[in-house]
Order: C-alpha cells, then structure tokens, then sequence
C-alpha cells in the first residue's frame, strides 16, 4: 500500500484507513479498498456483522474491533495504542465513507493528534451518488443528514435550509419520509425534490418530481416506504 508522506506526522507508526464501502451493490468496492483490507493489521467497524459480509465476500481475514457512535470515545485509546506499535488500521462504516454522516471522525482527528497519518480510501456515497443523477446545475450544495427525529425542530430547521436558496440533501428514515413530505410541502411548497430509494440495491428508485408529486407518491406507495433514503431538494430554477 501507497500513502502520501506528511510533513509532521511520524512515519514509524501505523496509519490510519479511512475505507468507503458498497452502499449496497457489492461490486462497487474498489481494487484498492480491497488490497488496503488485506494488508492492515486491524479492522475497526461500526457493525462487526456487516463488516463480515463484505470481508467474506471478500476472502479477507483480518481481526476485527467494534467502533461505533456509542463507544467510540473508549475504544479509541485501544486503537490508537496498536498504532503506536506500528501496525496499520483500516475503519469502516456500515456503508460507505466513514465521518461523513457515520462514525469516524472522533476517531480520525484523535490518530491525527497523536501524529498518526490518515489515508482516504475514496468510494461509494450516497451523497454523492444522488447528486450525479439529479441533473442540478450550479456548484454549491449542502448536505444536512439527518433532521431532528421528532418535534418543531425539524419543520425550522427545514424552512431555514429553503430560505438558503440552494440545494441541500437529506437522509431519512422509511418510518418518518412520509411525515418529511408534509413538513417539505409546507417549507418549501414550490420546490422540486430528487428522492434516492435503495441506491444501488436490488430495488433502486431515483424519482424526480414537485414537493407536492413526492407526497402523493408515498402516500400511495408508487414510492415504497421501505429501505434508505437521501433526498435532493431545490428550488428548480437554473443557475
């Protein structure tokens, strides 16, 4: 494996992986995600059992150590010590890349602190991925995440991300887009909206349409209230 030498950072230590993984077509691993897989000396992942699947379908064999969003801050100190011994850690999210809207970036900037190289080791994203097939113009979005489950949060948090007149994503639970088609209906009641359902699985779904058509479709299941969802919304007009 190839990385970059910076200027700071001790080269006698192990390095830090950051690995994008398949947001659910197995193919799209890349050549050297797999070969960055295969020569770490540890794998740190959110899910231990999701990681498996792709390391089996993989053939790779490499111990595993859970890191995940609710204990991350303690099993930190624990990596960044097999670090220090000069072994090479690769972290992996459920689906992929990590620090983005999943864990990793606690862990990120606490190896980098310590003078530990990171390494990206681009690939799939949903984000990414939705904005490829939207057809927006224009160089500037902003990608949100996941709005506030429950409460009036969520309704002014929306209506201040439409009065930024630009693009902005969104993930969103199977449970809860309907509700997020009624809250965009009344943010942004004249917007146009890009929904990516299962991207890249067996049921993908990518329908662009009005605010008003996106909640139509749910309601009458042409837009499955089932799997994952990113949402594109903007205001339609050219840039």
């Amino acid at each position: 494996m190839t990385h970059l030498r910076r200027k700071g950072y001790n080269e006698t230590m192990g390095r830090l992986y950051i690995v994008a993984t398949p947001i659910g077509n197995l193919g799209d691993i890349t050549v050297r995600a797999a070969e960055t897989l295969r020569g770490v000396q540890r794998i740190a992942c959110e899910d231990t059992r999701q990681s498996r699947k792709l390391l089996s379908h993989l053939g790779i064999s490499v111990p595993l150590v859970s890191c995940h969003g609710h204990n991350e801050a303690q099993c930190i100190p624990g990596l960044l010590e097999i670090l220090a011994q000069d072994a090479d850690i690769a972290y992996l999210s459920d689906a992929g890349t990590p620090g983005i809207s999943d864990p990793g970036s606690r862990l990120v900037r606490a190896a980098r602190e310590a003078g530990h190289v990171t390494v990206p080791i681009p690939g799939a994203s949903a984000i990414t991925a939705l904005v490829s097939v939207s057809g927006i113009a224009g160089r500037g979005w902003w990608f949100e995440g996941f709005l506030p489950p429950k409460g009036a949060k969520r309704l002014t948090r929306l209506t201040e991300l439409a009065g930024r007149n630009e693009p902005f994503i969104l993930y969103e639970s199977p449970h809860r887009i309907g509700k997020l088609m009624d809250e965009l209906a009344t943010a942004a009641p004249e917007w146009r909206i890009v929904v990516g359902r299962e991207m890249t699985k067996m049921y993908e779904q990518i329908v662009e349409c009005t605010v008003e058509e996106g909640g139509r479709l749910v309601a009458s299941g042409e837009i499955p209230q089932k799997g994952e969802f990113a949402v594109l919304v903007w205001s339609g007009k050219k840039r």
